[in-house]
């Protein structure tokens, strides 16, 4: 029997409800932050429960949970890490090909197909499959089935590269560091339509789309497709390798706490009470359902994000105090960066967030107001319906077997003076927190209202804040004296 819950609910929420902008720090995968890695924790063997009782038209008595919860997409993860054994040769051999310069953000994508994030995917995306990601947001395999893809996975090269390739079949790829990191094998180059790429991905070609602008418009106006050797697995050195578990370890790391379910939560913002509000009560609603041991994947994600976003190592090292604080539970907690770029893509993107955590093991994503938006680049408004996110979730082909849970709006009550789920009953007792109230107390030192987020998580936040006035004030020009 297959394990398949699909929750949707109409549940409204507030746009304030999140962090949406902080100041501008330019994009950089290096970090200063170090800390102690979070998901470690006691060895436990893998196991297979029976539960007697689910919530209504669930599950028969008979059905067995299983450590390994959720088959990835294909059926089997993807690894595209060359063995050690045969590094070295691959190394020489792809030294004597041509070669393909890539960007950071090109290197985050490297990273996701190489350890099966996009599994049943072992490249960058081929004519075929782009359009199909393109136009169906999926891919049919050859046994005929289809797993979802709605984002293009796609290396873009220019017309230089494209003659220097000429007629090979392979190539090598070159790091930002300038290391040769993997082979491009049985290649296909085609043409990047990068209006209709945009269009179709975003619903619009308005200027001052941040992925786009960073990786699409500047990119070359060729496409180049085919399989991928990695030479060895992609380290950032920045502090944080030790929370990028992959989909392999986070699976085995399921299995070791003998997880019954396993609960995603998307994040590129600090965790608030509310937030930790919705993840326990996740948890909870798991508990009645018949569920004896469900885990949190509290999963930021780690990639390329705009310049007004929180820096990655600012956002772990909250974490890591909202974990240290007890707001969360470190025993049913695991927190590991998602390495994914983000394209504030709304709908189309989120396919590809719940897509990913399938492949990681999670069989239950939660899912908010308006995931994976931003507002209109142009215009004052969001980019995005709020509610479609989720609405197309549950519709997405290829995502049938992933449980969807949809957010319940938190906001501050002023009576209990701590973070509770929106009564509409008593609306005037709730204090809805925006992004740039919360920017005005960490710039002013002042205290936000009791219970609205850990202290130690928001220390983090006011030093950070603070950082960056501090650099605001070097940057300034001297006034000359008089």
């Amino acid at each position: 029997m297959s394990l398949t819950i699909r929750i949707i609910n109409n549940i409204s929420t507030n746009p304030n409800l999140f962090f949406q902008s902080t100041p501008k720090r330019p994009y950089s995968p290096s970090t200063k932050f170090q800390s102690k890695p979070i998901h470690h924790r006691n060895s436990l063997l893998p196991s297979v429960y029976k539960f007697r009782k689910m919530s209504a038209s669930s599950f028969s008595s008979s059905t067995q949970i299983k450590g390994s919860l959720i088959d990835p997409d294909g059926g089997s993860l993807v690894d595209l890490i060359v063995a050690e054994s045969e590094r070295a040769n691959k190394t020489l051999e792809a030294e004597s090909m041509p070669k393909v310069n890539l960007t950071r953000i090109d290197l985050g994508w490297v990273h996701v197909i190489s350890e099966g994030w996009a599994s049943p995917l072992k490249g960058f995306m081929r004519e075929d499959e782009y359009l199909q990601s393109l136009h169906f947001n999926s891919i049919r395999m050859k046994d005929g089935s289809v797993v979802n893809m709605s984002l293009p996975i796609v290396l873009a090269v220019d017309d230089e590269a494209k003659e220097r390739i000429g007629n090979f079949k392979d190539v090598g790829l070159v790091g930002p560091d300038g290391d040769v990191i993997a082979i491009l094998r049985s290649i296909e180059i085609y043409k990047h339509n990068k209006e209709e790429r945009t269009t179709r991905t975003w619903g619009t070609t308005a200027p001052g789309l941040p992925y786009v602008e960073e990786a699409i418009t500047p990119a070359g106006n060729w496409l180049i497709g085919g399989d991928l050797e990695v030479l060895k697995p992609i380290k950032y050195n920045d502090g944080l390798d030790h929370y990028r578990l992959s989909p392999r370890q986070l699976r085995n790391e399921f299995d070791r706490r003998r997880a019954d379910a396993v609960f995603a939560f998307q994040l590129r913002n600090p965790v608030h009470n509310g937030h930790a509000l919705l993840m326990n009560d996740t948890r909870s609603r798991l508990l009645e359902m018949g569920f004896k041991n469900p885990i949190l994947l509290l999963h930021p994600l780690g990639g390329f994000t705009k310049a007004d976003d929180v820096p990655l190592d600012v956002r772990m090292e909250q974490h890591s105090k909202v974990l240290e604080d007890g707001v969360l539970d470190p025993e049913t907690t695991i927190v590991a960066i998602f390495p994914s770029p983000m394209h504030y893509a709304g709908p189309t993107e989120v396919q590809w967030h719940a897509k990913a955590r399938i492949n990681a093991g999670a069989n239950f994503y939660i899912v908010g107001r308006d995931p994976a938006g931003m507002g209109h680049p142009t215009e004052k408004r969001d980019l995005y319906d709020p509610d479609h996110g989720k609405k197309v979730l549950s519709m997405a082909p290829g995502l049938e077997k992933l449980n969807i849970l949809p957010f319940r709006v938190a906001a501050y009550d002023t009576g209990a003076r701590k973070m509770a789920f929106f009564d509409p009953s008593r609306a005037k007792d709730f204090l809805f927190i925006s992004g740039t109230k919360m920017r005005t107390y960490a710039r002013t030192g002042e205290n936000p209202p009791d219970g609205f987020m850990c202290p130690g998580g928001w220390e983090v936040l006011v030093k950070y804040y603070r950082s960056l006035q501090s650099e605001e004030v070097m940057k300034q020009p001297a006034v000359p004296s008089a």
